[in-house]
């Protein structure tokens, strides 16, 4: 096995990672933003606040692109598999 083919899979492992993550990320990032502008306009400073809403948009988030990132999972680990005769000889 080469260097090349090493960061070969790494590149790819980062990419999948990447690409389930972000979703999440952006919405949980969103909602963040929208629910500190509300506490900005009426001025409140509860913490849970903003922890519960963000909770939930993750949780639909995830119901609603979970099979699209189990989907991505699976992909990526059949190819991995399929590879290590490859990288064997």
């Amino acid at each position: 096995m080469t260097d090349n083919e090493v960061v070969h899979l790494v590149l790819g492992g980062m990419e999948v990672l990447v690409m389930i993550s972000m979703p999440m990320l952006i919405s949980a990032m969103l909602a963040g933003l929208l629910i500190g502008m509300f506490q900005a306009a009426t001025q409140i400073n509860e913490v849970t606040l903003s922890f519960i809403p963000k909770l939930i948009v993750l949780l639909m988030v995830m119901v609603v692109g979970g099979p699209w990132m189990l989907g991505l999972i699976v992909n990526y680990t059949r190819r991995l598999f399929e590879s290590i005769p490859g990288m064997i000889g």
